[in-house]
This record gives C-alpha cells, structure tokens and sequence, in this order.
C-alpha cells in the first residue's frame, strides 16, 4: 500500500515530454532498476492513445516482471497506469502535464500494493525516495533531449 507523489518543472515543452513519458521501451536506457521493458499493443482510439506493456524491474538476482494497461487522454493531457499482471497486487498511478511558460510541469501519483506482505513493509519505507530517484532520471534525460543549449 506505498503511495508516494512527485511534482516537476521541466524546461521542454509539453508533447516532448508526454512522448518521452509514452516511449516505455527506452525506459532502461535512463530509469534505474528498469531491467527490460516492451510494448505489445499500442493504438490510438478517438482522443486516446492505448498501450499495453511490460516493464521488468529489479537488481541482481531479485526481480519482477508486470504487465500494465497505459491510456494517454489528450484532452486532458494525462496519463492513467493500472496493473493487469504480475507481482502488483494492484497499481494506480496517474501523470498529468501542464505547460507553464517554457516549462511543463509533471505531477506523478502512483499507489500500488505488492502481493508479498513482507516487501510492502519494506517498500512503504523508501519508496518516496525511490520515485524522487525516477522523478530525477526522467528530468535528466529530458534535459538531455530537449533543453535549449
């Protein structure tokens, strides 16, 4: 039952940095524990883009595999995740994008339950600080592609 949320102000513009947010298979090239990830199904159906996906997350020998249903809602310029498979027992999270001057700023909310009681204990203690660490890799890299040199 860890819930955590984080809140950014990213100089680049809105649609970069929710397109950086829907390139789920780029994610282990920058967020750390982000093992392998793959898209099985994308579409776009009236204002929405539909994705299903896999993200597999760990270090060393201990990690996990879960599948995700990821609907991006362009009128709202949101991002809703919710779990279908794996070690979660269920997860929420929810993205929204607001563009203030040259920035865009990016709430992330996540609420999520693992099915083994002992590693939501331990995950409830840090996972503030985990998110601020996946918060910081998303940051970073849209530094990388789109700030203005």
């Amino acid at each position: 039952m860890p819930k955590a949320s984080v809140k950014r102000l990213i100089e680049c513009n809105k649609e970069q940095l929710i397109d950086l947010v829907l390139d789920i298979e780029s994610y282990p090239l920058f967020i750390p524990y982000c093992l392998k990830s793959k898209i099985y199904e994308k579409k776009e159906k009236d204002d929405q883009i539909l994705i299903i996906a896999d993200l597999t997350i760990g270090k060393g020998p201990f990690n996990a595999t879960y599948k995700s249903n990821v609907t991006y809602y362009k009128s709202t310029n949101t991002i809703h995740v919710i779990n279908i498979a794996g070690p979660l027992k269920y997860l929420d999270n929810k993205w929204t994008f607001l563009k203030k001057d040259n920035y865009t700023e990016i709430s992330f909310n996540i609420d999520f339950e693992i099915e083994n009681k002992f590693l939501n204990i331990v995950m409830s203690k840090s996972f503030q600080y985990g998110l601020d660490k996946i918060a910081d890799s998303f940051q970073s890299r849209a530094n990388n592609l789109f700030k203005s040199k």
